[in-house]
C-alpha cells in the first residue's frame, strides 16, 4: 500500500482534483493525505500585529479547507488525513512528502482563469519536484 500526498487549496475549484485523487487512492488501495500550504510571504511589508492576526486566520482557513476535503473523501468511502503548513509550497511539499513517506504526489491543474500556474510552469514545477523528492508527481488536469 502506498501513500498519496495531494496538495490542495481547498474550495470549489479544488473539487475535481480532490474527487480524482480520492478515486485514485481507492482504486490503488493507497492512503491519502491532503496538504494545504499557507504562504504568508505576501505580507512581508505589513505591520507585525496585522501579520499575526492574518496568519492565524489563514491557518484556520487552511484547516477548514482540509476538513472539507476530508469530508469529501469520507462521503466517497475513504478516510483521508490532512496537514496544514505555513511556508512556501515547494519546500513544504518536499518536507511533508519525506515525513509521511509519500509514494505519489498529486497536484491539480485548472485550465481556467483561476489557475495557480501556467501549464508550462506547472509541468516544470512537477518535474523539479519529482527529481528533488524521488517521488512520482502526477498532475490531474481538469477544466473549470
Amino acid at each position: 500500500m502506498g501513500k498519496i500526498l495531494c496538495a490542495t487549496r481547498g474550495g470549489e475549484a479544488s473539487y475535481p482534483t480532490q474527487d480524482a485523487v480520492i478515486a485514485l487512492a481507492k482504486n490503488q488501495g493507497d492512503e491519502l493525505v491532503f496538504l494545504c500550504v499557507v504562504d504568508m510571504s505576501f505580507l512581508n511589508k505589513t505591520a507585525a500585529p496585522v501579520v499575526v492576526n492574518v496568519e492565524l486566520g489563514m491557518e484556520k482557513l487552511g484547516h477548514f479547507q482540509l476538513v472539507m476535503a476530508q469530508e469529501r473523501a469520507a462521503e466517497q468511502g475513504l478516510e483521508a488525513g490532512g496537514i496544514v503548513r505555513m511556508g512556501h509550497l515547494r519546500e513544504e511539499l518536499v518536507a511533508v512528502a519525506e515525513e509521511i513517506g509519500a509514494t505519489i504526489i498529486v497536484m491539480g491543474s485548472s485550465l481556467g482563469p483561476d489557475a495557480t500556474f501556467e501549464d508550462a510552469a506547472l509541468q516544470a514545477f512537477a518535474a523539479d519536484l519529482q527529481t528533488e523528492t524521488g517521488v512520482e508527481v502526477r498532475i490531474l488536469e481538469h477544466s473549470d
